[in-house]
């Protein structure tokens, strides 16, 4: 532990932006009900505010690897931190609903130029094995989504608006701090295009793989739109603190849980089980839908599911496809964010017209999906990582760790 700790500064600069950045996927959970109120919008409004950011973000995710391979990561990732620092200050002076809707598509842009950038500097910029860089990339993602809701809520007592202006204002530390301590990085190897992330997607364990994110996602997601409308009792802070239980969880079962659980029992088998358990806890969400202590205890209980999941699908597409990485992560979260980004309002479509019940009913079966993806994918998922080791060279020890049930 002493040695994964031992990082470049560089590596901890581009760590904490990572954690400011998917502060943004948490922080308007607190105050949707409260955007709803004060810009008189409703839930599949609000709801907007998830979709716009993920389906920009996944759109974007295309563009990533031709930019960086243009222009460097270092740059790719102050391009990133400069479009989030002024689309989420542009949200929060937003007078209507549908700006900060717009507003939010920006900073959807800006973070997918960032969060794509950031998983393969720090792969390649950290000391020891990928699976200890990707863990401490899980790690900052885990912790940004913690402390999101809360922070959220926090400001968000204050005014609707604050979060927005302290996710702008952090944000404006971490791009000092990466500016400061990354060092330049010119554009090394091939220039990459439009159409290779396409291309990787050919491959079948990364495509399985990729399909998984979507389902599991839209139960994710889902839950993050569904879940205060679900506590209607609750105030700010309530969500807020509810939420960080839920991303507190997330956290720590990405670093410590996950890489046990895969060492016992191996990656694919973990994931089958975990996602399976989701989709359970969304199910008992949904038909205790209008009992809040229920609904607020089975949030909390799946940050552990989304943490080991987040965690085991990542390094899975890492090791698994036969491309460059920024080309993997760029053709896996494209997939994952654009084909997520409809859950959150088809979900609070469904609790508008059917009822509370039904976004969770729908995250659940979609969270199924992804079960039955993994059980039928796992022999092609499972060749793809063995193929993948000795091609890593001195990595064969790390890309083990993904295979353990093979090893």
């Amino acid at each position: 532990m002493s040695s994964f700790l031992k990082q470049p500064r560089a590596v901890w600069a581009v760590a904490f932006a990572c954690v400011i950045a998917f502060m943004g996927i948490g922080l308007v959970d607190p105050i949707l009900k409260e955007i709803a109120v004060k810009l008189d919008a409703t839930p599949s409004q609000v709801s907007l505010l998830f979709t716009s950011y993920m389906a920009i973000m996944g759109i974007s995710m295309l563009v990533t690897g031709v930019v960086s391979s243009r222009i460097g990561p270092k740059r790719t990732l102050l391009a990133g931190l400069v479009l989030i620092i002024v689309f989420a200050g542009l949200a929060g002076l937003s007078g209507s609903v549908g700006a900060v809707i717009g507003f939010r598509a920006g900073w959807g842009l800006g973070n997918a130029l960032f969060v794509a950038t950031a998983l393969s500097t720090i792969v390649s910029s950290s000391r020891g094995s990928v699976a200890q860089a990707i863990i401490l990339f899980e790690a900052a993602l885990g912790l940004g989504i913690a402390s999101g809701p809360l922070i959220g809520g926090l400001l968000g007592e204050q005014s609707w608006r604050g979060p927005f202006f302290g996710v702008s204002a952090l944000m404006t530390i971490a791009l000092v701090a990466t500016a400061l301590f990354l060092p330049a990085t010119p554009p090394q190897g091939r220039r990459t295009s439009l159409a290779d992330p396409f291309r990787a997607l050919r491959h079948p364990a990364l495509l399985l793989l990729a399909l998984v994110a979507i389902f599991y996602n839209l139960g994710f997601f889902t839950l993050l739109a569904a879940g205060p409308f679900a506590l209607p009792t609750y105030g700010i802070m309530q969500i807020g603190w509810t939420f960080f239980g839920w991303g507190v969880l997330l956290a720590l079962t990405s670093v410590w849980v996950a890489p046990l659980l895969q060492r016992w029992f191996g990656t694919l088998p973990t994931l089958t089980v975990v996602l399976g358990l989701f989709a359970l806890d969304l199910a008992a969400m949904a038909v205790y839908a209008e009992h809040e202590p229920v609904v607020t205890a089975g949030i909390v209980v799946a940050g552990a599911f989304i943490g080991i999941t987040n965690t085991l699908v990542t390094e899975a597409v890492m090791g698994a496809a036969p491309v460059e990485r920024p080309v993997a992560s760029a053709a896996y979260s494209f997939v994952r964010f654009t084909g997520g980004a409809l859950g959150p309002f088809v979900a609070l479509k469904l609790a508008e017209h059917v009822g509370l019940h039904a976004p969770f009913w729908f995250g659940a079966v979609a969270v199924a999906i992804g079960v039955v993806i993994v059980a039928l994918g796992t022999p092609t998922i499972r060749r793809a990582l063995h193929d993948a080791m000795p091609a890593h060279g001195s990595e064969a020890e790390a890309e083990a760790e993904l295979v353990g049930d093979l090893a």
